[in-house]
């Protein structure tokens, strides 16, 4: 059944503005209560796109070859004696940087791609670390095999400096996810790619702070009613489902809660959320909980 999974590409709006640095989001990353092995491998902005991606001078890369072997086969024989799954952890992540190693740096050269397919994706996108760089990056990453890409935009959370700020965030966004989404049904991807868009909560749709200040005013943060957008991976386009009320503030038809989202992301993938459990500390977990979800039939194909 894995081979048949959709690849999925999420991008979140955060509201955040990440002033702590990497160390503050690095949990967006992490695997929970999952393996360390299915952990995802950050991106960096500036520099080697991952660190120590190059071998210490005076290493070559059959010296890495033979070093890795030899820690592999005495992990495997602690792995055999005490039954950690982190030690399977560890020799995964070994590996799985020695071949980065070899793919990094031809999947982050963009010399290979057309000026019109570069165009599409504006001007920002051979800035590193910017919203379109990042957007063309995953549909690379799509195209050599990766499962899972997530792309994350900071700088939502505007209580006071919305009219100036909120352009800019458009801006940096709309254009990038449109060429991201053209791209990959461009390429024939975009069948069994599923792109996500959408944030942890909304707005208000009132204002906060002094209306008569252009750069003093902006809205709260509002978990009552927001919206996301789903394109491909099985979703019927052109699609939309619920509505809020008149002013915006609550869902008035077709609400959809996240464990409701997780259940269709999961029949997508061809898995029963009732059914796919894992085990951890001894307990059977479902990834919509133990509350009611269900499947949003309405918004997919078939």
């Amino acid at each position: 059944m894995a081979e048949d999974l959709p690849s999925f590409v999420v991008m979140t709006s955060q509201d955040r503005q990440g002033s702590c640095g990497q160390l503050f989001f690095d949990y967006y990353w992490g695997s929970g209560f999952l393996p360390g092995k299915h952990q995802g491998v950050p991106f960096r902005g500036a520099g080697d796109p991952v660190l120590y991606l190059s071998n210490p001078a005076g290493v070559s890369r059959e010296a890495r070859r033979e070093m890795l072997d030899g820690l592999s086969q005495m992990n495997h024989f602690a792995h055999q004696r005490y039954a950690d799954p982190e030690i399977e952890t560890r020799i995964a992540q070994y590996e799985m940087a020695f071949q980065m190693q070899a793919s990094v740096p031809e999947l982050t050269d963009f010399s290979d791609e057309p000026q019109s397919v570069l165009d599409m994706y504006g001007p920002d996108v051979h800035r590193k670390g910017s919203y379109a760089y990042n957007c063309l990056m995953a549909r690379r990453l799509a195209e050599r095999g990766t499962r899972y890409i997530q792309l994350m935009h900071a700088g939502w959370d505007q209580h006071g400096n919305l009219p100036k700020q909120l352009p800019i965030q458009c801006e940096d966004t709309d254009a990038p996810s449109a060429a991201l989404v053209k791209d990959l049904k461009a390429r024939g991807m975009l069948d069994d790619t599923l792109v996500i868009w959408g944030g942890e909560f909304g707005r208000t749709p009132f204002v906060q702070g002094d209306i008569n200040n252009p750069n003093a005013h902006g809205r709260d943060h509002h978990p009552r009613a927001f919206t996301m957008w789903l394109a491909g991976g099985g979703i019927k386009p052109g699609t939309i489902h619920g509505a809020s009320d008149e002013f915006a503030f609550h869902v008035a038809e077709n609400p959809v809660h996240i464990r409701d989202l997780q259940a269709t992301l999961l029949h997508l993938c061809g898995i029963d959320h009732e059914r796919f459990t894992y085990r951890h500390q001894g307990l059977d977990f479902k990834l919509t909980g133990v509350e009611p979800a269900k499947v949003v039939h309405d918004i997919v194909n078939g």
